[in-house]
């Protein structure tokens, strides 16, 4: 499902250090720019970021988006803001054990905040950010159910869940009348990781897109982001070693036919690894904390991948 219209680009701003590892200043110049370059969507969550906060508790990025916001009030009509909730802490140091979670009054609770620190009516897309099974996924839903009908939330989405699940939750929505998710949010990379290993910083079973969940996706008209698609860096910047779960003869052989077409079309690794999403149907979620960065992300929008150049990138296993 996209609403999307020509002129935007489909890449996601990505905040989650907004606040806390970028300051506000920074923050600001980047989301100006990201604005200035097409860019539509901005996504956080409540949880960012309470590893890199004196508090132990999230809520800086939200925070930022607000003032950002607050300053630029003619800036709503042209973004949308997606937010996740079910991650932040319950308390310093509780995180992943003991967490805000995603029962229906933890969901209203959590919304409320993020609304209040980013200063707006209603989110465009609310995630369910970390699955749990303290509740069944049926409150969830009914949970979002109730934020869809009060006009508050556009769309749901899911984030770390597994297919099963978020079939699970969409058949309810339907039987309730609620807004069933339409959107799942998965780390996702060209890479492939050794099976059996998880990427560092993605502690859930079900955190890494799978070829199930992208079967899924397709088969019922569902979005499908990605974050951390560039390996915080590590493509382009040698500075930056690739993480040891892709050290496989498959990631050789993927590198290999990733340097050839990024050289073949003047582009860093990257952007090609960016343009290889899009072309299967993907939105990256983009980060950094620089302009260069941004504006190299934004530019891999515009390359435009051969059947030929897609064909050699997908064939090495």
């Amino acid at each position: 499902m996209t609403d999307l219209n020509s002129s935007a680009s489909p890449l996601v701003l990505g905040a989650m250090s907004f606040g806390s590892l970028v300051d506000q200043d920074t923050s600001f110049t980047l989301l100006d720019r990201f604005v200035e370059r097409g860019g539509t969507w901005i996504d956080t969550a409540d949880c960012y970021s309470f590893w890199a906060s004196p508090t132990g508790h999230g809520g800086a990025s939200e925070t930022v988006i607000g003032r950002w916001l607050a300053e630029r009030p003619s800036a709503r009509e042209r973004i949308r803001i997606s937010t996740k909730v079910g991650a932040e802490p319950l308390w310093p140091g509780s995180w992943p054990e003991h967490r805000t979670g995603l029962s229906a009054r933890a969901i209203r609770e959590a919304f409320d905040g993020s609304r209040r620190r980013l200063g707006i009516d209603v989110v465009d897309l609310l995630w369910l950010h970390q699955e749990g099974r303290s509740v069944p996924i049926e409150e969830s839903v009914e949970g979002l159910a109730g934020l869809t009908a009060e006009g508050f939330v556009r769309r749901v989405g899911a984030s770390n869940h597994p297919a099963w699940r978020v079939e699970r939750a969409r058949a309810h929505a339907k039987a309730i009348g609620g807004v069933p998710i339409d959107a799942l949010q998965l780390n996702s990379t060209y890479l492939q990781v050794r099976p059996g290993t998880r990427p560092p910083g993605v502690v859930h079973p079900f955190g890494v897109l799978s070829a199930e969940q992208r079967d899924f996706a397709s088969a019922n008209g569902i979005e499908i982001w990605a974050y951390t698609p560039l390996l915080s860096g590590a493509y382009d910047n040698q500075d930056k070693p690739i993480p040891d779960v892709y050290q496989h003869q498959g990631t050789e052989d993927r590198l290999t036919a990733l340097t050839e077409i990024a050289a073949e079309h003047g582009a860093g690794r990257g952007q090609i690894v960016l343009a290889w999403q899009l072309a299967h149907g993907i939105r990256p979620i983009i980060g950094g904390s620089k302009l260069y960065q941004l504006d190299a992300a934004m530019d891999a929008a515009a390359i435009s991948l051969t059947a030929e150049d897609l064909a050699r990138l997908d064939a090495p296993l």
